[in-house]
C-alpha cells in the first residue's frame, strides 16, 4: 500500500465532509420518512423487501448479515412484512428445517411503486441539474459504495490507524466496472 500524498490526504478530508453532511442529511430525511407508512408498515422494513427484490428469496441470518442489522430487528420487520402479505416464508429446499423469506405478488408490486415514489422524489430535487451531472454522481457513487463494501470486507485485518493490514489483502482498486450498477435504469 502506497502511502499517501497530502494532497491525497487533503482532498480525502475535503470529501470526508462532504461525506458527513450528506449523512446528516440524509439522516434527518430517513427520520422524516421512517414514520409508519400509510400501509402501517415501518418504512425501515422496506430495506428488507428492496433487498429480497433485488437478490432473491434469503433466511432471516443471512438478511441480517446483509443489512448489518441483528437477527431480533429483522425477524420483527419480516413478520409484519409477512403479516401485510408482502412477504412469504417458504421451506429451504437445501434445508427443510429452515425458512427463506422471498417477496409475493403484492410485495414487488409495493416495491415498484416505492421505487417509482424514490425516483420521482430525486427526480424533482435534481431537476436543475444536466442529465450529465446526475450521470455522473450516480456513476461515482456507484463506485464509492463499491469501494466502501470492498474496503469493509477486510475491516476484521485492520491496524490501528484504520489501514488494511497486509494479511487482509485489501485491493481498493476495484471500480464500478466490477460488477456496480450505476447506469441509469438499473437502481432500484
Amino acid at each position: 500500500m502506497t502511502v499517501p500524498s497530502q494532497d491525497d490526504l487533503d482532498v480525502a478530508d475535503a470529501l470526508g465532509g462532504q461525506l458527513v453532511r450528506f449523512y446528516r442529511a440524509m439522516a434527518k430525511t430517513k427520520s422524516y420518512l421512517s414514520k409508519i407508512g400509510p400501509d402501517g408498515i415501518e418504512r425501515a422494513a422496506y430495506a428488507i423487501l428492496f433487498y429480497l427484490v433485488n437478490n432473491g428469496p434469503q433466511r432471516t441470518s443471512a438478511l441480517a448479515d446483509a443489512l448489518h442489522s441483528d437477527i431480533s430487528t429483522v425477524s420483527r420487520q419480516s413478520s409484519t412484512l409477512v403479516q401485510h402479505g408482502l412477504v412469504e416464508r417458504t421451506a429451504d429446499p437445501e434445508d427443510g428445517r429452515a425458512t427463506l423469506l422471498a417477496p409475493t405478488g403484492e410485495g414487488l408490486r409495493v416495491f415498484e411503486e416505492n421505487r417509482q415514489l424514490r425516483a420521482r422524489w430525486i427526480a424533482s430535487m435534481l431537476q436543475e441539474w444536466p442529465r450529465e451531472d446526475r450521470v455522473a454522481v450516480a456513476t461515482l457513487l456507484d463506485r464509492l459504495n463499491a469501494e466502501i463494501e470492498q474496503f469493509q470486507e477486510g475491516l476484521s485485518e485492520t491496524t490501528g490507524d484504520g489501514t488494511a493490514s497486509a494479511e487482509a489483502g485489501a485491493d481498493t482498486t476495484r471500480g464500478a466496472a466490477e460488477g456496480g450498477n450505476a447506469a441509469p435504469g438499473n437502481q432500484a
